[in-house]
């Protein structure tokens, strides 16, 4: 049984790993999730059937509960609330991660009180404990695994506190702002060392304390951090709680001795480490400075935006439409609030039957979650070979008649390349300000998310086409036939 679950464990790794690859297509994407569908089934299926596994009916039962949840809460959860939602799940990970920490240290220590022959009576976790304590030296063993549930107590709790507030940042409970108590990132400093000392006392006495001071310190250090941290900057901080998770499940993997725990929890770890630091090359942003600053810019004050927004109606709109020949559309969180995907979906075909070109313009960090426009013009059919991304059309502005923007502020904000005061200063945009006309789906003249002032919406060029986006566009639609 155990070459069993050894073997289904590889090929469980394997499919996992040709998810990952497959989620970095759009056409191959449904094809990746089922492979992960597949190797999660067939993971956990061996994992019930494998040697330790006493309360696999107490497992089965817990799963389909759970699974259970899951399928209401999927239902329940709009497009608009995914971001929340993967925050909610990186939250449970790093709970988990603490759980499985505790129990492990409360196992190691009835193991290391039982004389030989009690051992002999265990069963799942302690029983693998004592196969390992016989069969290398145990004063290693004992030693390492201490430093293992350590660092995963440490981990989860972090991605626990952590998310839970991005979660709430993300759904407008708590501001977006950068806040920080008094010290700011000393007192983060101060609660990494005291849990430096955790670990040394830890190592040397075992007891519980120790542990427990850790997890507290770690648990302030993912509310402190994430606090600190503006909403501007919350894809990134997604990304990143994302790769904690990961590191969090490997760390567990350690603690239980499960291999493809570990395989997997590395996967999602360096996966979410290389998505940060992409979305911060993409932001013109370091890593280590997101993480720990907050949204800011110099600290000087940013050039004063001048000018007019001039609003248009749907009948000028679908004027210029008409004469265009190319429109690109570039989509925001505005789009996935008024969840108007359809009727972006639906002005796009009615365009291309008249022969004209519409594309759509993604930015790396367009809405507040990594991929989030891509998921919502999936869902709403648009064809995948019109969907491109920054690099592919920020060349071709100048020689389109039309930009449509739907919900989007930093992502096509001109101040990013002429104020270098701004916040988002340096930061690489679409550059639709270069079209003959640029259109602005907004709700109102607000700054939006990050509360950073656009100078587009003032520019000669540019129509503010006010109103909700599904209500607009549905308006704009009996215009085109």
């Amino acid at each position: 049984m155990e070459g069993f679950t050894t073997a289904a464990y590889i090929v469980a790794a394997v499919l996992f790993i040709l998810s990952l690859g497959g989620l970095s297509g759009q056409e191959s994407a449904k094809r990746a999730v089922w492979y992960g569908i597949v190797g999660m089934a067939l993971a956990v299926f061996a994992t019930l059937i494998g040697p330790g596994s006493g309360l696999w009916l107490l497992s089965l039962v817990l799963i389909a509960g759970g699974g259970a949840i899951g399928v209401v809460v999927a239902k329940r959860v709009q497009m608009t609330e995914m971001p929340q939602l993967v925050a909610a799940m990186h939250s449970l990970v790093g709970l988990a991660a603490v759980f499985v920490g505790f129990n492990a240290h409360f196992e190691l220590g009835r193991v290391l009180k039982l004389d030989e022959a009690a051992r002999h009576d265990l069963d799942g976790f302690a029983a693998a404990l004592v196969r390992k304590l016989e069969s290398v030296d145990a004063v290693a063993l004992i030693n390492i695994l201490k430093v293992e549930l350590f660092l995963g107590i440490f981990i989860g709790a972090i991605t626990f506190t952590g998310s839970v507030i991005a979660f709430g940042k993300l759904a407008g409970s708590i501001d977006g702002k950068p806040k920080q108590l008094p010290g700011g990132h000393l007192l983060n400093a101060a609660a990494a060392i005291i849990s430096l000392v955790c670990l040394v006392w830890y190592f040397n006495t075992g007891g519980f304390f120790p542990l427990f001071l850790m997890t507290l310190a770690a648990l302030f250090i993912g509310y402190h951090l994430i606090m600190g941290i503006g909403g501007a900057d919350m894809p990134v901080v997604v990304s990143m709680l994302n790769s904690y998770s990961g590191w969090a499940a490997a760390a567990i993997g350690f603690s239980l001795g499960n291999d493809l725990l570990i395989v997997t929890g590395a996967l999602v770890g360096s996966s979410g480490a290389i998505l940060s630091y992409i979305m911060c090359k993409a932001m013109n942003r370091h890593f280590v400075s997101v993480i720990l600053g907050g949204f800011g810019g110099s600290g000087e004050p940013a050039m004063e935006v001048t000018g007019e927004q001039i609003a248009i109606d749907a009948d000028g709109v679908a004027s210029a439409l008409e004469d265009a020949d190319s429109v690109v559309i570039i989509p925001g969180y505005g789009l996935a609030v008024a969840q108007a995907q359809q009727s972006v979906a639906e002005l796009t075909r009615r365009l291309r039957a008249k022969g004209k070109e519409v594309r759509f313009a993604i930015h790396p960090v367009a809405g507040r979650l990594p991929g989030h426009m891509n998921v919502l013009l999936a869902e709403a059919k648009v064809p995948y070979d019109i969907v491109l991304e920054m690099d592919e059309i920020n060349e071709d502005f100048p020689e389109t008649d039309v930009s449509i923007v739907i919900g989007s502020n930093d992502i096509v904000n001109p101040a990013a390349q002429d104020d270098p005061n701004s916040p988002i200063a340096g930061m690489p945009v679409l550059e639709v300000w270069k079209s003959k006309v640029v259109f602005v789906s907004k709700r109102g003249q607000g700054t939006g998310y990050s509360g950073i002032e656009n100078p587009l919406f003032y520019k000669d060029n540019t129509r503010m086409f006010f109103g909700d986006a599904k209500k607009s566009l549905d308006d704009l639609l009996t215009r085109i036939n």
